[in-house]
Order: structure tokens, then C-alpha cells, then sequence
């Protein structure tokens, strides 16, 4: 797989600074920041020295990359990463994060190691430990780190007031899921002389032992945290890679055909369970991270432990659909301007077209948010989504509103240029010269001219209004009309301009009825398209709550088969907490109790906005 496009090699994520602190380096967070679509998340621990690298390079397609070590000096400092094209899942980022040795003797800080591993847990949607030797007691105490996620991860603030018992039941919701990966294996798979599976094997060593005492809770602590934090557990075994001691110390240069065949074999089994297993990762909740979305996450948590406080998923997944719901209102508000620039060069157009367009664009806009948006629960950002859009509606409005005034003047200028001339001649100055006038009537000149726009009958009014004083000053003049015929023709013109204006009320009574139309269907697509979103976030979330549950059937299962009864029932209930929080996503009505009052249709406050735009331009112009 080639790496063309992306990054030809890995950088470093987040690395100690010069005060002990870790922190998120710019260079790899704007790597981040540029991959727009979701990502799957593989990370690996494990005791410096046992090939972590080596495993990572495979992944990315490449034979080197991640830095192996080949001295007893840990080589991987902090977390590294390589962003690679997801050779199964197209449209999908494979990140590959490569953490240090943890036990590295050099640093002598375990609390380094212990964020390391927690930052391990929460940025990846599949955590690969990798051990050497057998999966023995010993083995399992190195997963130390395990133990105290209780203690490193908080999943709501603390003014919840839950209790972090409550927590510890449901991380099983949120943790990725967990591989081990045995290196320089050498035992035969057998448990009690029958031949056992790789994952048989993970299960026989994470077995508890009866019995009370510190001995026992020592022993069981580890084991019972990797059966009740991770959703899925698998293994894999690896034999040595060479059978030369040199040959160990150069394995990236070496060629496939100098690796054993059943290393070989065993990597391509591993490598083919990531691409196809490994699940995109995701919030609490079921939102699909992007790079962008991931890039923030690590800086969220490095800056809470930089701090020294302790991160808290509730308080993270807040601030991502803080950056995220904005970030969906500006794009759609992108993907509106840029449907309607179109209409804008087109101005002025009639009613029918603006408020189609406009309906067609705000649909697309509204859809582009609900792709991006996320537990935007109380339909804060769609309101401000809308309010946008009205502002730019109206302002729109009042352009093409401008652009047909303007259009529709020039025409009348044009169209009245020769009666001026005559005007100014005198022409009309003599008897029988109203009768010339009527005869110039442009009128029906006017009316006969195509794409006038929404104000072709109020400026005709205000032209007509504009000569009436011409007009009766002419009539006037004409002794050639008597006086009967004179108030015979002003009460024709009266009436004329009566009617006149008439048409300009319908006209507008027109547009505010198909503008209203037009709104109430936006509504209605708007309402249609909310309620698929929280009907797939509800989707999400009970699929989320389903994992869950059945992880925690299939532990007390075991617990019950083993004859563990306490622990069994302490399941019972963890599930049924679940099962109670299912049943209230069942239940829903956050949909109508928040939502709906933000998606009334918005034509009532179109006039307002009109003539606030309007107000505040004439202020700037007096300015």
C-alpha cells in the first residue's frame, strides 16, 4: 500500500517539552486538521523493547518508518503517528499511533506512562498491547496501566455528582476494543492437553481466581479491568521472526524471504483483522471522528492533563460539538451563498424563482449541517443555522428588490426620454395637445417588457403619481377642452391610478403569500430533516447501549460458568443500568421539548428583518 498523497512518514503527535508536560505538536495537529473524513484509530503499548514499531510498519504497508530500536534504548518517545489511505474502507483514514516503551527505565517517571496509555485508550478505536514471551501473571501485572483508568479517565464533570462506581460500569461504552499481541511466542496452544485457539488462550489467562485476601484482589485487579473496560478482546501469537540473534537486530532491512514463514503468516493474519475489524472511531454517542475532529480530541485531553486535571469524556465530546456545530453552520452557510449566487447575478427575477431557489439552497444547506452537526440536543446551532439564513435571505430580497427598482426606472427614463424632448418643446403647449400627450402614453410600452422583477408595479405607481401634476398642467392648457370634458378625463386618471395601485397591493399581497408558501415548505423540510437526524443519533446511541449490554451478558456469563456469583450479580446490575438508559433513549422527547420551538417557520420575521436592513443601511449612509 502506498503511502502517495499522504505522509511518507510518521511524525510525532504529542511529545514531553522541556518541563516534563506532554503537548500536541502544531505540525502533526494541522496534519490532522486536513483530513476531513472518518478515521479508523489503531494504537499500540506495551513495554519498551518488545517490537511495537515493527507491527505499525506493516500496517502502513511499509517495511520501516516507526522506529524499531535495536539497542535496549527505547527509541519511540511520546506518541508518533502516520495517517495512511485505508486499504479496505474507501473514504476512510487508517492513523496509525505508535506510543513509547512504557517501563522504560531512562525515564524513571511511571506517571508518564500511565497518561501515555490513558491517552492510548481514548484517542483509539482498537488498542494493540504488545508482550513478549507468554500471556503469564507476569504479563498481566505489566498491564498495570489497566487498573488505573478508573482513576486517569472521568466520564462526566463533577457537577453530575455521579459517583465514580457508576462510571466505572460503563466505560465498556467507550473504550476500543483490545488486542494482545504475544511476540517470540514458543509454547504449543494447549489448555489442560487439548489444542486451544489464540483466543482461547487470552481467555484462560485472564481467568479469576476464587478467593479473598490482597493475594487474590492483587491478582484478579488487572484481569477484571480488561474484561470490563474493553468491549472485545482477540490475540494473537507471533513466533520468532529469525533464528539468527544478528538477524533480530536489522528485521526492517531484512527481505521476506530471510523471515520465518509462520512470522510472516501471522502478521498478515493480524494486519487483515485491523483492516477489516477495526471500527472507525467514535464519540459517546456514535459520531464518527474525523482527523480534524481527532487533532482536537488529543489537544483536549493533553491540555486537561497538562493542567493536572483529569480528563473527562462528558466535557470533551461538549467542546468537539462546540468546534464541530459551528464549523457545520459555516459550511452551510457556504453551501447556501454558493446555491444562490446564481439567482444573485440573474436580478432582478420574479417571487417564484427567488423563493424556489431559495428553498432548493436552504434544503441543501440545512442537509450539509445535519452531516456535520452533533449533539446539538437543544437546536442551539440550527437556530443560529437559520437566523443566518434569514439575514442573507433578506438581504437578498432587498437587493433583487433594488436591482427591479433600479431596471424598472431606467426603463421609464428610456421609454419617456421623447415625451421630455416634446415636453420641453412645447409641443403639448397648444390646443389639442393633451391629446398628443395621451397618444405617448408608454404604458402599454412598459407592461410589454419581460424580466422587470418584483418591483415593476410600484415603480410604475410612483412614475404615474410623478406625473400626474404633468399631466393635469397640460389638460389645463388645452383650450381645445371644455370644462366638462376636462373633470370627465381627471376622474378617468383618478380611477386609472386607483386601479394602479391596486395592482400594486396584489402584487405585493401575491409575493408575501408565495413567500409564505415557499417558507412553510422550507419548514416542513426542515422539521423532516431533524427528525432523521436525532432519529439516527437515537439509532446510533441504542446500537452503542446494545454493545454494551451484550459485552457485559457475555462477562457475566463467564463470571456465572466459573462460579464468580457475586460478580455475576454485580452484572446484572451494570446491565440493568443499561437497559434503563436504553429505555430513556427509547423514550426520546428531547426532539419536541427542544427543538421544535426553534423551527417555527421564520416568513413572520422576514418584514422585521427587511426593515431593520433597511434602517441600518440608511443610518451608514447618513454616516
Amino acid at each position: 500500500m502506498s503511502c502517495s498523497g499522504y505522509m511518507p512518514a510518521p511524525v510525532c503527535l504529542i511529545e514531553n517539552n522541556e518541563n516534563g508536560k506532554l503537548c500536541v505538536r502544531k505540525d502533526a495537529k494541522d496534519i490532522l486538521d486536513g483530513i476531513k473524513e472518518p478515521v479508523v484509530v489503531v494504537c499500540v503499548v506495551g513495554l519498551y523493547r518488545t517490537g511495537k514499531s515493527y507491527l505499525m510498519n506493516r500496517l502502513a504497508g511499509q517495511q520501516s518508518g516507526f522506529p524499531l530500536g535495536n539497542t535496549v534504548e527505547s527509541k519511540t518517545k511520546g506518541i508518533w503517528m502516520w495517517c495512511v489511505p485505508h486499504p479496505k474502507k474507501e473514504g476512510h483514514t487508517l492513523v496509525l499511533l505508535d506510543t513509547e516503551g512504557l517501563g522504560d527505565v531512562d525515564k524513571g517517571d511511571s506517571k508518564n506512562d500511565s497518561w501515555i496509555f490513558c491517552l492510548a485508550v481514548l484517542l483509539s478505536s482498537t488498542l494493540v498491547y504488545n508482550s513478549r514471551g507468554t500471556i503469564d501473571n507476569n504479563a498481566v501485572e505489566n498491564l498495570q496501566y489497566v487498573g488505573e483508568l478508573a482513576e486517569q479517565i472521568k466520564i462526566r464533570s463533577a457537577e453530575t455528582g455521579d459517583e465514580e462506581e457508576e462510571e466505572d460500569s460503563q466505560f465498556v461504552q467507550f473504550f476500543p476494543s483490545f488486542i494482545w499481541v504475544v511476540r517470540d511466542f514458543t509454547l504449543v496452544l494447549e489448555i489442560n492437553g487439548n489444542r486451544a485457539t489464540e483466543d482461547e488462550y487470552l481467555e484462560f489467562a485472564l481467568q479469576l481466581k476464587k478467593g479473598v485476601g490482597k493475594k487474590f484482589s492483587d491478582y484478579n485487579l488487572p484481569r477484571e479491568c480488561i474484561r470490563r473496560y474493553f468491549p472485545s478482546r482477540k490475540c494473537f501469537v507471533f513466533p520468532f521472526p529469525v533464528t539468527s540473534p544478528e538477524d533480530m537486530t536489522r528485521l526492517e532491512s531484512l527481505q521476506e524471504q530471510d523471515i520465518a514463514h509462520e512470522f510472516l503468516e501471522a502478521t498478515g493474519d493480524f494486519c487483515d483483522h485491523i483492516f477489516v475489524s477495526s471500527a472507525v472511531k467514535t464519540l459517546k454517542g456514535g459520531h464518527k471522528v474525523t482527523g480534524k475532529l481527532l487533532g482536537h480530541m488529543a489537544q483536549i485531553y493533553v491540555d486537561a492533563i497538562s493542567s493536572g486535571k483529569v480528563p473527562c469524556l462528558e466535557n470533551a465530546v461538549v467542546a468537539l460539538a462546540n468546534l464541530e456545530n459551528q464549523a457545520a453552520v459555516e459550511e452551510a452557510m457556504e453551501v447556501y451563498k454558493c446555491g444562490m449566487e446564481e439567482v444573485k447575478n440573474a436580478f432582478p427575477i420574479s417571487i417564484d424563482h427567488f423563493t424556489c431557489e431559495h428553498q432548493k439552497s436552504s434544503s441543501l444547506a440545512t442537509s450539509e449541517f445535519m452531516k456535520r452537526s452533533f449533539k446539538d440536543d437543544k437546536g442551539e446551532y440550527l437556530k443560529n443555522l437559520e437566523e443566518a439564513l434569514s439575514i442573507y435571505y433578506v438581504d437578498l430580497l432587498k437587493e433583487n428588490e433594488i436591482t427591479s427598482g433600479k431596471k424598472c426606472r431606467d426603463l421609464l427614463t428610456n421609454l419617456s426620454s421623447d415625451m421630455n424632448k416634446r415636453l420641453q418643446n412645447g409641443e403639448y403647449s397648444k390646443p389639442g395637445g393633451y391629446e398628443i400627450y395621451c397618444r405617448d402614453a408608454i404604458v402599454e410600452q412598459y407592461r410589454r417588457e419581460p424580466n422587470k422583477g418584483v418591483r415593476a408595479e410600484a415603480v410604475l405607481n410612483e412614475f404615474l403619481n410623478e406625473r400626474g401634476a404633468e399631466a393635469n398642467s397640460i389638460r389645463y392648457a388645452d383650450t381645445k377642452l371644455t370644462e366638462n370634458e376636462r373633470q370627465i378625463i381627471e376622474e378617468k386618471e383618478n380611477a386609472a391610478l386607483l386601479e394602479q395601485k391596486c395592482k400594486e397591493e396584489k402584487e405585493k399581497r401575491i409575493e408575501r403569500e408565495r413567500m409564505m408558501a415557499a417558507e412553510n415548505k422550507r419548514h416542513e423540510d426542515r422539521v423532516r430533516q431533524m427528525e432523521e437526524k436525532f432519529r439516527q443519533e437515537l439509532e446510533q446511541q441504542k446500537q452503542e447501549m446494545d454493545r454494551a449490554i451484550e459485552s457485559k451478558m457475555k462477562e457475566q456469563e463467564e463470571m456465572l460458568n466459573k462460579g464468580f456469583k457475586e460478580r455475576a450479580t454485580d452484572l446484572d446490575e451494570e446491565i440493568m443500568k443499561l437497559n434503563n438508559e436504553k429505555d430513556r433513549l427509547h423514550a426520546g422527547g428531547i426532539f419536541k421539548e427542544y427543538v421544535m420551538p426553534f423551527l417555527h417557520p421564520l416568513v413572520e420575521m422576514i418584514p422585521n428583518l427587511i426593515m431593520q436592513r433597511s434602517m441600518l443601511k440608511c443610518l451608514k449612509a447618513k454616516r
